[in-house]
């Protein structure tokens, strides 16, 4: 079992920015990916960015260039998503989840919220 827990999010202005961290703890794999999704109300849950156990990353053509995901220099199993240039459509729930061979896990998610 893995255990993922976000936090980070909250109410921001447009242009503004916000760094949401997710954790995961428990039975982990050293080979897993680690990524953010994010739901806006009425739409489906969309990837956001991504980021895999060698360095790989991927990032939603909507975020790129203003998002960037890490993961945490001496705990890998700690990820952030820098977010900055927020505009008003990043508003949404923001989920993190975490994948390996042993199975797909995902935390209770973060709301955040960009408005003037």
């Amino acid at each position: 079992q893995v255990q993922v827990v976000e936090s980070g999010g909250g109410l921001v202005q447009p242009g503004g920015s916000l760094r949401l961290s997710c954790a995961a703890s428990g039975r982990i794999s050293s080979i897993n990916t680690m990524a953010w999704y994010r739901q806006a109300p009425g739409k489906q849950r969309e990837l956001v960015a991504l980021i895999g156990s060698g360095g790989s990353l991927n990032y939603a053509d909507s975020v790129k260039g203003r998002f960037t995901i890490s993961r945490d220099n001496t705990n890998k199993n700690t990820v952030y998503l820098q977010m900055n240039s927020l505009k008003p459509e990043d508003t949404a729930v923001y989920y993190c989840r975490h994948s390996s061979a042993l199975g797909i896990y995902w935390g209770q998610g973060t709301q955040v919220t960009v408005s003037s």
